[in-house]
């Protein structure tokens, strides 16, 4: 079993959007994290493949996956349109030689999350990449780390930082963590 606690998850809801926000440290330098994150040929062994206008103001496809818009992309921050035109993605680096903060905070609209529950569609998925990178950087393979123990523990962790949140209701939250299971424990 994978420890999902290397990972901090919250949610936030101000007036017109819902956001899941992440945070991990990597055990690697931001220069390498950096790459890892805008290098198409690395970004595809770990994420997805990406083609595309790979420059801010250009557009990108994600193989089998969402596109998007590239509105930013200058180390220490990438940000891009990701799936909707009002689906965010923001991801910050900070970090010195040997270690890198990774903060990811993925945005939409209340319309479209309905609730701070809304989380629960994105939030294990975003787990999922953050357990990817870090292996990537290790040197370590992904394939068959995400398996329906590790999907139903990230959607109990991300079910509880809604909870915490007070965003949803116990209603809204737990039909959102029925149906996160489905996508992401079976």
């Amino acid at each position: 079993m994978i420890d999902i606690g290397w990972t901090s998850r919250e949610v936030t809801r101000d007036d017109e959007t819902v956001a899941v926000v992440l945070r991990r440290d990597f055990g690697s330098p931001i220069d390498d994290v950096w790459d890892a994150l805008t290098d198409p040929e690395r970004l595809k062994r770990w994420f997805l493949p990406v083609s595309g206008d790979l420059r801010p103001g250009g557009a990108f496809a994600t193989e089998g996956g969402a596109g998007g818009t590239i509105l930013t992309c200058e180390k220490p921050l990438l940000k891009v349109t990701y799936g909707d035109e009002s689906s965010v993605v923001t991801v910050t680096l900070t970090g010195d030689d040997d270690t890198t903060t990774l903060e990811l905070t993925h945005s939409v609209p209340i319309a479209m999350a309905r609730s701070g529950a809304g989380a629960l569609w994105v939030g294990p998925g975003w787990d999922e990449a953050f357990l990817a990178l870090g292996l990537f950087l290790t040197g370590e393979e992904a394939q068959g780390r995400v398996t329906p123990e590790y999907g139903q523990a990230t959607v109990a962790a991300w079910a509880a930082a809604i909870e915490a949140s007070g965003t949803a209701t116990a209603e809204e939250i737990e039909t959102a963590r029925q149906m996160a299971l489905q996508q992401y424990a079976s």
